[in-house]
């Protein structure tokens, strides 16, 4: 028996960087960035998760909202987070999350996931730069890098 064909593997890559020339240096820029994706009419209401993804260089490669759920939490699905950022070709991701009771202390669910995220993505050599908590007032948030907790 004469093989004439052979399976392949065809692979392409579009990357588009979401905001052209836009580098995240520090908590205060993802954190200017992010909040644009918190609906200010919700965002006292119902809590979310959005991820940011970026490449080696922290440019942003895409940032997707993750989830929204009631007033006092949501799921992080991540798996689904992976999923995204393998499809992304991410190098780096920025966890973000608001509070609607203003308060700016990390829970423990929010540390255990921040930790879950960081294990995982160590795996896949992907890192998590930071997990931000946003407070529902412009300007304020908890960044758990700059507090130690990533």
């Amino acid at each position: 028996m004469e093989i004439t064909t052979i399976a392949e593997i065809s692979i392409s890559y579009k990357p588009s960087l979401l905001e052209e020339g836009v580098k995240i240096k520090t908590s205060w820029e993802a954190a200017a960035v992010l909040r644009r994706y918190f609906p200010e009419d919700t965002i006292h209401l119902q809590e979310r998760v959005v991820v940011m993804f970026l490449n080696k260089c922290n440019n942003i490669l895409g940032v997707y909202p993750m989830s929204a759920g009631g007033v006092t939490g949501t799921v992080l699905d991540v798996r689904l987070l992976f999923a995204i950022a393998l499809k992304a070709v991410a190098v780096n991701i920025i966890l973000c999350h608001n509070h609607p009771s203003g308060n700016m202390e990390a829970s423990e669910a929010d540390k255990e996931v921040t930790e879950r995220v960081k294990r995982i993505g160590n795996l896949m050599d992907i890192k998590l730069l930071d997990h931000l908590i946003l407070h529902p007032e412009e300007g304020r948030f908890l960044s758990l890098a700059d507090e130690g907790l990533v």
